[in-house]
């Protein structure tokens, strides 16, 4: 990992080419805590979707959820893929907010603590955990995902198979606490991973193309580098 690589100015030409992104979209913490468990191996319109479900059968609370069978939560979020799976974790999460007194409660935890806990409830992973943490709870935690490991492995900033706390801590060290950043900054990641830095990249309309250790002398990705 290169501890001496220029994240914010990454950061200051990701936000010039696409702007503020503004998300994450919800209208409540829990919104934004069921988004992330649905997002979960597929693209955000299939979240959009099932959210969208849930909010028509008025199944968007923890008590709902809780309460119905987990047959009919499966179904309604079935645009999201994988869906028995997912309601499974969604059950999972709310009966663990329950426990733990509400979403007002966890408002209340510390940092440590509230990942720690998010950490131990069943299929809630490190992403999945510090999705939440940012964007529900307004926690400074830098959120890796897929395509933060392909931009920043590709611009030769760090090697791609690093565990995820070293990743993490290396992005939140370097851009110090700072909750709108992480918020506009992984979201911009996202939104090149997307357009831009594919599997296959689309380096002659990059905007870190002049930066980026894998694009090639005549403005494409060097074909002998096949990571992420």
């Amino acid at each position: 990992m290169n501890t001496s690589f220029g994240y914010r100015a990454i950061y200051e030409k990701l936000f010039s080419a696409y702007g503020p992104r503004r998300w994450w979209p919800g209208d409540s913490a829990f919104e934004v805590m069921v988004g992330a468990v649905l997002t979960q191996n597929t693209a955000w319109v299939n979240v959009e979707k099932a959210i969208a479900n849930l909010k028509r059968a008025r199944m968007l609370s923890v008590k709902a959820i809780v309460e119905t069978h987990p047959r009919r939560v499966a179904n309604l979020i079935r645009p999201s893929g994988y869906f028995n799976v997912k309601a499974k974790r969604l059950r999972a999460l709310c009966r663990w907010i329950v426990a733990e007194g509400g979403v007002r409660r966890l408002a209340t935890m510390s940092t440590e603590e509230l990942r720690n806990a998010l950490l131990a409830v069943h299929g809630i992973g490190p992403e999945t955990a510090d999705d939440i943490l940012l964007y529900a709870f307004d926690r400074p935690v830098f959120v890796i995902d897929a395509y933060t490991r392909r931009v920043f492995t590709r611009l030769g900033a760090i090697e791609g198979p690093e565990p995820y706390e070293t990743l993490r801590r290396a992005f939140e060290m370097s851009l110090g606490e700072d909750v709108p950043l992480y918020n506009e900054y992984h979201a911009l990641i996202v939104r090149h991973g997307k357009e831009t830095c594919r599997k296959k990249p689309l380096c002659h309309s990059c905007c870190l193309a002049t930066v980026c250790f894998s694009r090639g002398d005549d403005g494409v990705r060097n074909p002998s580098d096949n990571r992420y």
